[in-house]
């Protein structure tokens, strides 16, 4: 299908538009809009403890203010490097508002990995954890960072638990003691020095707003250029896709990590932009998914599918009124069916599936909210998104509706290119389509369906065999709570295929069951000839089971 064609805008919502008029308003800007319009809203909630929108903007002003009287200017990196706590919001804004570029990293990343993307990114300055203070003074050394700033969970808790912190938290692992060392300072010591008057830095859409670098799931990690006029059209993208939705009227779930491109866009970025309370889970596990939900009742809550899985699995769904949930947004990797239609059976909410990458800030795709959704299909590009679906080997001609191939991008979010890396630019933006390595097909009304990542690809005797496939099948057996098939060498077919498979807590299974199960559902050249079961599957920190881990685990064993 021709991207002229996009044959799915009759299928966009009516009040959606084909193409937005975007507003020339950078985020430190819709930010400042937010406490304009709603003050006295809640903002950010952690542990109970809140921040109403003027209070953030305070509070970002001063660190803006701190971070320009440290000596960064318009264009110097600055790396964040903590969860879903308060201060990664604000220092994220605060870097903005002074036209630095912001770059977010994993805290959960070693330090070879770290120091990568500090060197790459070229931080003058680190905001980060007392848990990583130590190590990070130690790695500082390595790298151009020259101040560290480091906050505490404790650093913003209510009465009677910021009394009780001091006591438990290092005992409980929350907190810990960093040692002395030079240009090392105390985000609440910062915050309380300093007057909310940061310099006026004029920012365009041109501008670099950010190096956002990818999973590193292929090799070394990339770090995406995106502009502040990606940033901002894309939340705007978004909030076209939910007209339904009213600014300062609800409630985000604040699970994603903001340090991975998915939940900045749609969890942060987007919660700003539409005025919003975010109720910060920085530990995104069932119990604790589970408890904000019951104790602060979210309205719109964007997961991912080992979050979802994990709250259908977990005994407090139970005791937990879900109802106040109106929308679920999923993304990262691909929703199982069965997945979907339990939960929206259990809790009543709407799941929208939607598709996107980093290099693309990172959203594309989204089923209509409030209009024909396809279960298993991402849905159909949003305004401004074109889509094209070209051959696998050359990436030329666009294939043959409901064919297999590549799918290419154009859009106002797709991202300048990589840092430092020319020709991975240059191979994966030509002619202005961003080649994202996903395979995917599209159907006679242009929903779009990922079939897997290219390089994932199971060629076994003869015939190409997508894991999804085989995944989907796995997880429709009421006992299979995760599922992932892998190629492995095989002497005559090339690759045979084998499966990891996690049950739910409680069940048992044979390998002989699981297998009759596939027989019905695939042709017998998908069929596994291996099916390894496992307490649990190697992700990444968004949920995304990593193929390439346990290809790594088999191609080891067979040496």
């Amino acid at each position: 299908m021709t991207s002229q064609e996009r044959r799915w805008l009759e299928f966009y919502e009516k009040e959606v538009p084909e193409n937005v008029d975007y507003e020339q308003v950078c985020l430190p800007d819709f930010l400042d809009r937010s406490a304009q319009m709603f003050p006295n809203n809640m903002a950010l909630l952690f542990q109970g403890y809140q921040l109403t929108y003027q209070e953030l903007k305070d509070m970002v002003d001063g660190f803006a203010t701190a971070l320009a009287e440290f000596g960064i200017r318009k264009g110097d990196s600055v790396a964040i490097l903590l969860p879903n706590l308060i201060p990664c919001l604000v220092a994220y804004y605060a870097v903005l508002k002074i036209g630095g570029i912001a770059v977010m990293n994993n805290p959960l990343y070693s330090d070879r990995e770290l120091k990568h993307q500090f060197n790459d990114s070229e931080a003058k300055l680190l905001v980060t954890l007392d848990l990583l203070g130590n190590r990070m003074i130690d790695l500082r050394r390595e790298t151009g960072i020259k101040e560290i700033i480091y906050t505490s969970i404790g650093d913003y808790l209510p009465f009677p638990k910021s009394l009780l912190f001091p006591l438990v938290g290092k005992r409980k692992k929350l907190a810990a003691n960093v040692k002395s060392a030079p240009e090392v300072y105390k985000w609440k010591e910062v915050i309380a020095a300093t007057e909310p008057q940061p310099p006026e830095v004029p920012l365009a859409f041109d501008d670099v707003a950010m190096f956002q670098y990818t999973g590193g799931t292929t090799g070394v990690s990339k770090g995406a250029i995106l502009t502040h006029g990606n940033l901002s059209k894309q939340v705007q993208q978004v909030a076209a896709w939910f007209p339904g939705f009213d600014k300062g009227a609800e409630i985000m779930l604040g699970a994603l990590p903001f340090f991975h491109v998915f939940g900045l866009t749609t969890t942060m970025n987007f919660a700003v932009f539409m005025g919003w309370g975010n109720v910060l889970v920085p530990k995104p596990q069932p119990q604790p998914l589970l408890e904000a939900i019951r104790k602060f009742k979210p309205s719109f809550a964007p997961l991912v599918p080992t979050m979802f899985i994990g709250i259908l699995n977990h005994p407090d769904i139970k005791k937990t009124d879900m109802t106040c949930l109106k929308g679920c947004f999923s993304g990262s990797a691909p929703l199982p069916v069965e997945v979907i239609r339990e939960f929206e059976e259990i809790t009543g909410a709407i799941i929208v599936e939607g598709f996107g990458l980093t290099e693309s800030s990172p959203v594309t795709h989204i089923n209509p909210f409030d209009g024909r959704r396809k279960v298993g299909s991402v849905g159909i590009p949003i305004p401004d998104t074109y889509c094209r679906v070209v051959d696998v080997e050359e990436g030329i001609n666009e294939v043959p509706l409901g064919e297999p191939g590549e799918l290419t991008i154009k859009g106002p979010q797709v991202m300048r290119g990589y840092r430092n890396m020319p020709e991975e630019t240059a191979s994966t933006i030509r002619d202005g389509w961003l080649y994202t390595g996903d395979i995917c097909t599209v159907d006679e009304e242009g929903y779009f369906y990922i079939v897997d990542r290219k390089k994932d690809m199971i060629i076994t005797g003869g015939y190409n065999v997508y894991p999804r496939d085989i995944d989907e099948v796995l997880y429709e057996h009421p006992k299979v709570q995760e599922a992932c098939a892998i190629g492995i060498p095989h002497p005559t077919r090339g690759e045979a295929i084998k499966c990891f498979v996690v049950l739910k807590e409680g069940e048992t299974a044979t390998v002989e069951e699981l297998l009759e199960f596939c027989k019905e559902k695939l042709a017998t050249f998908k069929l596994p000839t291996e099916i390894e079961f496992r307490p649990e599957l190697p992700k990444t920190n968004v949920g995304k089971i990593l193929r390439k881990v346990l290809r790594a685990e088999e191609k080891k064993k067979g040496k």
